[in-house]
């Protein structure tokens, strides 16, 4: 009996480094993670990847490799640009040395782009050919899924919805902009202002504390308005919202909704959900597998 073939998708994490092995249907045979090297030089963490791959396809029926990694990549997705919280990684030829050593077809990609293609193959946004996934926690990423197809920009550079201007005098970014989406919305902007991390909000809330469902009303309006901007510019089917302040979406989506329909006009919302990413910490990991089933597709075509 001939062995369906099948893709692997990494997801590379400053922590630990996610494999899942996928057939062209989603189904998932195998997902597990090991522990990113220490420091996680280029060279140690391309070594633990091609590693752990040759290991799992004993019988050579993957086709193709995927990883997300965190930071930028060219459009291209053979050259990782800059990976946040990995050491030394500046203009990594990532795909090239990966295809050497492990003689696998490689792409690679932002992991918050990755988990916009996870959520849009098999999670909250299978049901939609345009939408918008929101990743927020310690920041605020973004993927921009259009006519089914991730949106990177010319450069590879696009959907970095958190850096968006949201207020023009506000908290110095990281990006160097002043008062951007991520300043106000993120958890690290929750516990600046609040001295409360958004878990301790959440727990508050679910003891229906009047100052925690106060709090996650004003977020909700505060999210709502950034939303607006997106909304307009890209008139989405969904809004997914994932990461760790997503665990309190209960008390915060209501409102969201409410400041989006003050904002937004009926024609430029009109069907619009908004809802919670379904994949959890497993979204990178499965769109990376999508984004190498992508890979075979073109090459195909």
């Amino acid at each position: 009996m001939v062995k369906e073939k099948e893709v692997i998708g990494v997801d590379l994490g400053g922590t630990a480094i996610k494999f899942g092995r996928f057939l062209l249907d989603g189904t998932c045979l195998e997902s597990f993670s090991i522990p990113t090297p220490q420091p996680a030089t280029p060279e140690d963490v391309i070594s633990a990847i091609a590693l752990t791959v040759n290991k799992i396809n004993p019988e050579k029926n993957t086709i193709a490799l995927g990883i997300g990694v965190p930071g930028a990549t060219d459009a291209g997705g053979r050259i990782a640009k800059v990976a946040i919280n990995l050491s030394g990684w500046h203009d990594v030829p990532l795909a090239q040395e990966l295809e050497a050593k492990t003689g696998l077809k490689t792409t690679i990609c932002n992991d918050a782009n990755c988990a916009g293609l996870g959520e849009a193959w098999l999670g909250a946004g299978k049901n939609y050919q345009n939408l918008i996934l929101l990743t927020i926690g310690t920041g605020v990423g973004g993927a921009i899924i259009l006519n089914g197809k991730l949106f990177v920009g010319h450069n590879g550079a696009a959907g970095e919805l958190g850096l968006v201007t949201f207020n023009p005098h506000g908290h110095p970014c990281n990006s160097g902009n002043k008062g951007s989406f991520e300043q106000h919305a993120s958890a690290t902007a929750i516990y600046r202002d609040t001295g409360k991390k958004p878990s301790e909000w959440g727990e508050l809330a679910k003891k229906n504390d009047p100052q925690a469902l106060q709090f996650w009303q004003d977020y909700g309006k505060t999210l709502g308005t950034g939303l607006a901007t997106y909304i307009y510019i890209f008139s989405p089917e969904a809004i997914l919202i994932g990461g760790g302040v997503s665990a309190s979406a209960e008390y915060f989506l209501p409102s969201a909704w409410q400041e989006v329909e003050k904002r937004v006009l009926p024609s430029s919302r009109e069907g619009l959900k908004l809802m919670v990413a379904q994949l959890g910490n497993d979204a990178g990991m499965v769109g990376a597998a999508k984004l190498a089933w992508q890979l075979q597709e073109d090459k195909s075509s």
